[in-house]
């Protein structure tokens, strides 16, 4: 019979070494069950407790307190306004100044008017419905950039006056576009009260698409429909101005350079968009406001 004293020091090896006898060909045959038998049998005379693992599983380490704060603030600060509403309904309107719309720029600039016309129409209508007790005035934000990093945003107004007057200041010069600024601006300022439309025109882009459609993704967050009109048919803007009309719910909409008629249209389009819904839009029988309006989620 096996000593447990003798044994006690050497039984989990040799348990290990009978139990793990695998056949080799320097070895072979099955492995011992009846050494295996009797040294777990001797075993238990013993008071040796098995050999606690060499290594220990690493507990999780702790995250900081601050680290959490942190990312909380960061989480809240990015979520936007919940019915953070206004007195007004708002539309930004965002202008390409660059030498590529010099051209046509005159033109243009007594066709941009008729979107702070159209804006005004409505805002008498939507002054009857706030009399009524719902409703409020149209304001819209005149934005544009030009040259070599020149980019402007005018104070909010309800006066068609106040921003024709600040629009026939505004002339053309050469420089890169600045999409990407003004869906950054746009973000800011739907931070501070809701936007219910922005319209962009321009005839093309100079800007990665990604780095517009990442900006788009988090204006869409917003609700903010974004409508881009654009002068020309370059291929390049095409497809950048669809992105990003799409992504934020918005629509794209190519105009002829020129053409009084199509862009009237448009911006009576969003100005009755912005104080009506899209079912303001069922309304206008123009082709250009009908394909506007198929782009439109429901």
């Amino acid at each position: 019979m096996l000593d447990a004293q003798f044994f006690k020091p050497t039984y989990d090896f040799a348990l290990f070494q009978c139990c793990s006898r695998i056949p080799t060909p320097e070895r072979p045959g099955p492995r011992d069950a009846p050494a295996c038998a009797a040294v777990a049998a001797a075993a238990k005379h013993t008071h040796h407790k098995p050999l606690a693992p060499r290594w220990k599983p690493l507990a999780k380490t702790p995250i900081p307190r601050s680290d959490v704060e942190t990312f909380l603030a960061r989480a809240d600060a990015a979520r936007p306004p919940a019915n953070r509403a206004s007195a007004s309904h708002r539309i930004l309107f965002a202008l390409d100044a660059t030498a590529s719309r010099e051209p046509t720029w005159d033109l243009a600039m007594n066709l941009h008017a008729e979107l702070f016309r159209a804006a005004a129409g409505e805002r008498d209508a939507a002054g009857e419905r706030d009399a009524a007790g719902a409703g409020g005035a149209v304001a819209v934000q005149l934005v544009h950039y030009r040259g070599v990093g020149e980019f402007h945003a005018s104070p909010w107004s309800t006066s068609p006056e106040e921003l024709l007057r600040q629009m026939t200041g505004v002339s053309c010069r050469g420089g890169m576009t600045q999409i990407r600024r003004v869906l950054e601006h746009a973000l800011v300022e739907a931070g501070r009260a809701r936007i219910k439309a922005a319209v962009f025109v321009g005839d093309a882009c100079e800007e990665p698409q990604g780095a517009l459609t990442a900006v788009a993704g988090r204006l869409a967050v917003y609700n903010v429909p974004l409508f881009v009109f654009q002068e020309g048919d370059d291929p390049v803007a095409g497809q950048a101005f669809r992105a990003i009309a799409r992504i934020t719910g918005g629509a794209h909409a190519p105009f002829m350079p020129g053409s009084a008629e199509q862009l009237r249209a448009l911006f009576g389009a969003v100005a009755r968009y912005a104080t009506h819904g899209r079912a303001g839009l069922d309304e206008i029988e123009h082709q250009l406001v009908r394909g506007m309006l198929a782009q439109l989620p429901p």
